[in-house]
């Protein structure tokens, strides 16, 4: 198949999921009782809703003086609801980085913020589960003391799964697609046509009610019978959770020798392309997690075979661009892609809860310690080009310490070497990956591997275009603060040659800029003393002290990769340098940083429009484009400038 057919099949493709995505968003105008969950109006305080029955769990398992009422299993059920949403979160990570990889990926659409929106709410269902848990040990007698393990209640808690439990919910799925449920119930799940791990538990929360009812069949037949265990109870809800987050995840992961061994299995066990299909036709593929209830009443989706075969031998294609980047933070590992799908999608803020889950992010930093790789983090599509973001599993921190150079660079430089192998065009080097004192600006790598063909793009130009562009029109005089940089001396040059006086707040940077200036421009270098103007350009380094010496109302623009320390609230600070994306830019579901949301950073745009361009030279070192080209060609692709106002809207 030709590139021009492919390139077609790819438009209509995604215009049919475009149409199949805007009609069920449509038929969700019709919303039915009991579609909102009862704590809504708590928003992060739901939590709460389990401190009653927790406390009195606690209370009395610790303080009891019987020793009998110990009851163990009672006292697990908030562990094990915690333990679930671990689960639920190790199957989204897992499920992004794979889809950002591309291997193995069934399909091949984007998913944006609202998607990302409309499903924060996953763990709704088990805030309801934990509910009627400990409502359920209240009123049971039957289920206190359960033993670790019997038998005879697996087998049955199996058997009734394989037939009650299926067989009802398969005649309840066809149900909720009639027009009536479906307009007012289902069609909220099947708002989201690309699907993730917890889009399956996506649903109002009259059809949670349901389903519970139903897989509560084996759990309160075991108990009522008295062959339930701590192990039926939570082996049974951890398989649902299991198959759920499998059958959404968006790439196929079963292999073929399982169906070879035993091939009956197609029957008792569906795959994650089998499911996807359901969301992408609608009208097939009913079953739960056992397709053998489509094949006796011919809902079998007949490409289900096919679309299996081709998921498993897909692979992901090469990016043509590829934007290096680090962790910041330790806590920065919940706001990548790959961390917490709510907190990436918004920009990176410090939250005061993150203490209290100082054990994970503990682990975590073990963990990149360890691995010590760039990983993949991000995929994104614009126009023909295919995107990757790489980060390097190490902090912020560690690039200011002196023995930790020599493991970044080399963690850099193999990135690069892998990129030139992969034959990609372009890698962007982001945040401090392109520092001075670490690797002058990317240009280390370069004396090291003249030959490599991938291009390696600090993107200062782009980023002192945006900063330039950034200054009200009219400004006669500027405030040069903050550590200087390439960026800073290029912009220093472009203003002074312009007209436009330049104070320094520090007499050495006044002596480093002039020198670097021709006499002429240096005619509008001054070093400040009255602090009067109210545009303040600032970088990396600008203390609290030199923040509060500006006049009220003064407008901070950075021009470094990481936004000042805000000391003054009568102030306006403008967000890092950056643009905002146009809409054709594909897959954007998470904030870069501290950016809002479609908005990225120049250093990034500058690769993509350095591969969009097919710019042929490096651009690192001390090497700089022509600005007003770079800016012309950044707005050519049709990314826009950056305003107070279009950066208020963004965070809407």
């Amino acid at each position: 198949m030709t590139t021009f057919n492919l390139a077609i099949t790819r438009v209509l493709y995604n215009a049919v999921l475009s149409i199949l995505m805007a009609n069920t968003i449509n038929m969700a105008s019709k919303p039915g009782i009991l579609t909102e969950w009862p704590w809504t109006w708590l928003g992060n305080f739901k939590y709460v809703v389990l401190a009653p029955f927790v406390a009195r769990n606690i209370h009395s398992f610790f303080m009891s003086e019987d020793g009998s009422k110990r009851d163990i299993g009672y006292l697990i059920i908030f562990p094990f609801l915690l333990f679930r949403m671990l689960h639920n979160q190790i199957w989204i990570s897992l499920s992004r980085y794979r889809t950002a990889k591309g291997d193995n990926r069934i399909v091949d659409k984007s998913i944006e913020f609202d998607q990302v929106d409309r499903e924060r709410n996953w763990d709704d269902q088990i805030l309801l589960n934990g509910l009627l848990f400990y409502y359920g040990y209240m009123k049971l007698e039957q289920s206190h003391n359960l033993p670790l393990w019997r038998t005879d209640g697996i087998i049955m808690t199996t058997l009734l799964h394989i037939g009650p439990v299926e067989f009802l919910y398969y005649w309840l799925h066809r149900a909720l697609h009639h027009h009536f449920l479906y307009s007012r119930y289902h069609s909220h799940h099947h708002s989201s046509i690309v699907t993730e791990p917890i889009t399956s538990v996506i649903h109002p929360f009259a059809e949670h009610i349901a389903y519970f009812l139903l897989f509560a069949i084996p759990l309160l037949t075991t108990v009522l019978t008295g062959t339930a265990s701590i192990v039926s109870f939570g082996g049974y809800i951890t398989y649902i959770d299991f198959m759920n987050n499998m059958g959404h995840c968006n790439f196929e992961i079963i292999p073929k020798w399982m169906f070879s061994i035993f091939p009956p299995l197609k029957y008792l066990m569906y795959t994650p392309s089998y499911h996807s299909l359901h969301h992408t036709q609608f009208r097939t593929n009913y079953s739960l997690f056992m397709p053998m209830y489509d094949y006796i009443y011919n809902t079998l989706d007949k490409s289900s075979d096919t679309l299996y075969e081709k998921s498993l031998e897909r692979q992901g294609k090469s990016p043509d661009v590829v934007h290096l980047t680090h962790l910041t933070t330790p806590e920065s590992i919940y706001h990548l892609r790959l961390g917490f799908a709510s907190f990436a999608s918004e920009p990176y803020t410090s939250k005061w809860y993150f203490w209290l889950m100082w054990p994970v992010t503990l682990w975590s930093m073990v963990v990149t310690w360890i691995y010590g790789h760039t990983f993949t983090v991000e995929r994104n599509v614009f126009k023909n080009l295919n995107l990757q973001t790489w980060a390097i599993p190490k902090y912020r921190v560690q690039y200011f310490m002196q023995w930790q150079r020599e493991t970044i660079n080399n963690l850099v430089e193999e990135a690069i070497m892998e990129a030139d192998q992969k034959g990609i065009k372009v890698l962007s080097l982001g945040l401090l990956n392109q520092d001075e004192k670490l690797n002058n600006n990317g240009e280390l790598y370069i004396r090291r591997h003249p030959q490599i063909k991938v291009k390696v793009v600090d993107g200062s130009s782009l980023a002192v275009a945006v900063v330039l562009n950034s200054i009200p029109k009219g400004t006669t005089q500027v405030v040069l603060g903050g550590h200087l940089s390439k960026v800073a001396s290029a912009i220093a040059l472009a203003l002074c040659q312009g007209g436009v006086k330049v104070m320094t707040l520090r007499e050495e940077e006044y002596k480093k800029l002039k020198a670097s200036l021709t006499p002429e421009a240096a005619t509008d270098l001054v070093p400040s003393k009255t602090y009067a103007s109210k545009i303040w350009l600032v970088g990396d380094g600008l203390s609290e002290d030199e923040q509060l010496k500006a006049p009220k109302g003064t407008l901070f623009i950075p021009f470094s990769q990481f936004p000042p320390r805000k000391a003054r609230k009568d102030c306006f600070y403008f967000h890092t340098p950056a643009m905002i994306t146009p809409k054709h830019f594909e897959n954007v579901d998470s904030c870069e940083n501290w950016l809002p949301r479609r908005v990225m950073s120049a250093w990034r745009i500058a690769g993509i429009v350095h591969a969009l361009e097919d710019w042929h030279e490096h651009e690192c070192g001390n090497m700089m484009f022509d600005i007003d080209k770079v800016w012309k060609a950044s707005l050519d692709h049709g990314f826009q400038p950056l305003t107070l106002a279009s950066s208020s809207e963004s965070k809407a």
